[in-house]
């Protein structure tokens, strides 16, 4: 019964739509392999295309192959005539793959060996084809009409990922030949990809793969989901398997050796997380007043009902909201610079740094922090929940931290270092990141409503990057990425050599415009920067040029920085 019911649900709407959406994350890593990013910049090695051109040939051999197999195993007409189609499609261009391999000078007399990659892929659609799929039955037992059907279906959900994937990569990469006009070597080639009958193929297959996924309940629907994942993934292990011969921005990594240092900063609050930790610390200082008083004890507090810390939170955080909008007012200058001016926006932080910490003064002598147990700190920061990717992006970092020479740093407002610990108490050791934060006063493991102020500030937090950087670069070279959110994040974020901003702050984006700042979005900058990059030791990115590349996604940034 359970199984009928997830295929009723798993059944309402497109599957083929519905698996691309959960993949359209791991989409991302393709657009932002070096090959890719290479080909959008209009700069990519004549041969290296060559070389991707002319392994396509056993992409098509398998793809008809498998349509042949697959059509064999369908029981429907239609769905049988639709798979015909696209076989004769793959066989055509397969007859004049070697025309097109010709255009681009490629020695059509040469065997082309496939690269594992290739292999990989090729070997793992064929083997579902034939019916040996992990979580199925096999080949030998494969003994009824709607048993065969299945087989159709899981192979033609291992080839629509890349259909979908090249029509994606195809419309993306058509949004940046329209900057280089006629002079873009591989215009045709893109044009291809990003024309209105690629896309009828792609959803040609879709159409396919819906039809044949209407019988098949829950379970099966999981398993096809699983190879479409991993048809994908086989695909960006492709894109990522081409030779690169030439300098590449991508990933960030890459660009330094074993005598630089890569040093990763991250601000905590809403860069990282969903929620702000102030209003987590606060649903934690309510808890404890309904514990105190079921429990008749104050522990450190003077006891105060549920109701009425919730009231001074209410009234402190629209204070402060109203003040912020007017502080924020006062750091605009009255006319926009025509050119980047950092020192005026240091100057006019000063501002922003006061009322931060006037605002913290007010929370300290308010009392609302007395009283937390450390215990309840821990488990509420385990279960927090963290913006998509993030804890990903850590997890890989760390654990190619030795490999990358690299450090990793959060630098935080956040009124307490403990929360944002057992946060992250399960991405690496507590010395592979190290938090930079205010710390609560405890006595025994109960706050007593201080808090030892080591960070409340934009100042505090450019002061404390500084420092880190000056230590760092007393041994070696290094090159930094911040990422961050706020307002409060701007000074790290531009002293930075690639300062990335998450999400869309109004009043980052305004103050920031005002002195000069500009903001682009991260994919146009890197192939921007890709056409400037001229040698292997071209320094294409610096800090305080007034630049600000914004993403949209941990994920965009885990595939710039860490690469797939």
């Amino acid at each position: 019964m359970a199984v009928l019911a997830t295929a009723a649900t798993a059944g309402e709407g497109s599957a083929a739509r519905r698996f691309w959406i959960s993949s359209i994350e791991e989409a991302i890593f393709a657009s932002y392999s070096p090959f890719v990013v290479c080909l959008a910049s209009g700069k990519l090695d004549m041969e290296t295309f060559r070389n991707y051109i002319a392994q396509d040939v056993h992409f098509l051999k398998a793809f008809a192959q498998a349509y042949e197999m697959a059509e064999e195993c369908a029981d429907d007409d239609d769905a049988k005539a639709a798979i015909s189609e696209l076989r004769k499609a793959a066989l055509h261009k397969l007859k004049i793959h070697d025309s097109v391999a010709q255009e681009w000078g490629i020695d059509t007399t040469k065997e082309i060996i496939p690269n594992p990659a290739i292999l990989k892929y090729t070997e793992f659609l064929l083997a579902i084809a034939s019916g040996k799929i992990e979580g199925g039955k096999g080949p030998g037992r494969i003994d009824t009409p709607f048993e065969k059907t299945k087989i159709a279906a899981y192979t033609v959900g291992a080839m629509t990922p890349c259909m979908r994937l090249d029509a994606f990569l195809g419309k993306e990469l058509q949004l940046h030949l329209q900057y280089e006009g006629n002079g873009y070597p591989y215009k045709k080639w893109i044009e291809t990809y990003s024309s209105a009958s690629f896309e009828a193929s792609a959803a040609q297959m879709e159409e396919l793969l819906d039809k044949l996924c209407v019988s098949l309940t829950g379970e099966e629907l999981e398993i096809i989901e699983k190879l479409y994942h991993q048809a994908m993934k086989l695909e960006i292990e492709f894109f990522n398997a081409q030779p690169i011969v030439q300098p590449v921005v991508v990933p960030f990594k890459k660009l330094h050796d074993a005598s630089n240092n890569l040093v990763i900063f991250s601000d905590f609050d809403l860069t990282c997380t969903v929620l702000d930790s102030s209003a987590i610390l606060a649903e934690i200082a309510i808890l404890t007043a309904s514990k105190a008083v079921q429990s008749g004890t104050d522990n450190l507090r003077a006891l105060r009902s549920p109701s009425d810390v919730r009231d001074s939170w209410s009234a402190f955080s629209k204070q402060y909201a109203e003040e912020f909008e007017k502080c924020i007012e006062s750091l605009l200058p009255s006319k926009q610079a025509e050119t980047f001016d950092y020192e005026s926006l240091c100057k006019n932080y000063e501002q922003l740094s006061y009322f931060e910490k006037q605002a913290n003064s007010r929370v300290i002598e308010s009392g609302l922090l007395k009283g937390i147990n450390l215990e309840d700190i821990r488990r509420t920061g385990e279960r927090l929940v963290l913006q998509d990717g993030c804890k990903e992006f850590f997890q890989k970092a760390i654990k190619m931290k030795g490999k990358l020479n690299a450090g990793f740093h959060i630098l935080s407002y956040c009124w307490c270092a403990d929360l944002i610990r057992s946060v992250f108490g399960s991405v690496g050791s507590p010395n592979d990141l190290s938090i930079h934060s205010n710390e609560f006063n405890y006595e025994g493991s109960v706050s007593t409503g201080e808090i030892v102020r080591a960070m409340e500030s934009p100042l505090d937090k450019v002061k404390t990057f500084r420092s880190i950087l000056a230590d760092v670069g007393r041994e070696k070279e290094h090159m930094s990425v911040y990422i961050g959110d706020s307002v409060g994040d701007m000074l790290c974020l531009l002293e930075a050599d690639v300062g990335i901003v998450m999400g869309s702050s109004l009043s980052l984006r305004r103050v920031g415009e005002q002195h000069g700042v500009s903001f682009v979005p991260l994919y146009p900058g890197l192939i921007k920067k890709q056409r400037e990059v001229l040698r292997e030791d071209s320094c294409v990115w610096k800090g305080l040029s007034g630049v600000l590349y914004t993403a949209s996604s941990w994920t965009e940034i885990h595939a710039f920085v860490l690469g797939a």
